[in-house]
């Protein structure tokens, strides 16, 4: 089956514009153009475009997609390259996604902070007394809060958190 460009943009939720600027980029090559120079697409066609998306939204950069649709287009004796190129890919955004964990973890307890403060009426029931300074343990009142309303995975997770600021100082 063949899809127009509005097509193509509507099945994989991107604009037309961006689909113009992959392909200004280099990262269609493998598109054609019918009798009146309008790009036409086929379902391989299609599937490639939910590749560079995939790519584009975890972050790869324009160059690197370039890279991969050119191996791609060579065929099976870039399958270890391409497939190399994703591993390294996937090992960054899993990184990226776990640095996104951790500072929702330290806003959640960020969070507990303001809500308990507020709900005494002050912040002072978090200050070591007499000073305006935050009591040093108060990530151990946290945990205690966090075990007392079971949010046992969160609590590994604030450990996460804990152990890496620990480790940078």
């Amino acid at each position: 089956m063949a899809y127009s460009i509005g097509q193509v943009a509507d099945q994989l939720g991107v604009s037309i514009d961006t689909i113009r600027y992959y392909d200004k980029s280099g990262l269609l090559p493998f598109v054609q153009r019918n009798s009146i120079g309008r790009r036409t697409f086929t379902d391989n066609d299609v599937h490639l475009m939910r590749t560079i998306v995939c790519l584009k939204n975890a972050g790869v950069p324009v160059a690197e997609i370039a890279t991969f649709i050119e191996l791609r287009l060579k065929g099976d004796e870039t399958l270890s390259d391409r497939y190399q190129l994703l591993k390294t890919h996937e090992q960054a955004l899993q990184q990226q996604i776990t640095d996104l964990q951790d500072t929702m973890s330290y806003l959640k307890f960020k969070e507990w902070y303001y809500q308990t403060a507020t709900e005494a009426g002050h912040e002072d029931i978090h200050f070591v007394p007499g000073t305006n300074e935050v009591q040093p343990d108060l990530d151990q009142e946290y945990d205690q809060h966090l075990k007392a309303t079971g949010q046992l995975e969160e609590l590994a997770r604030f450990a996460n958190v804990k152990d890496y600021r620990l480790r940078r100082r």
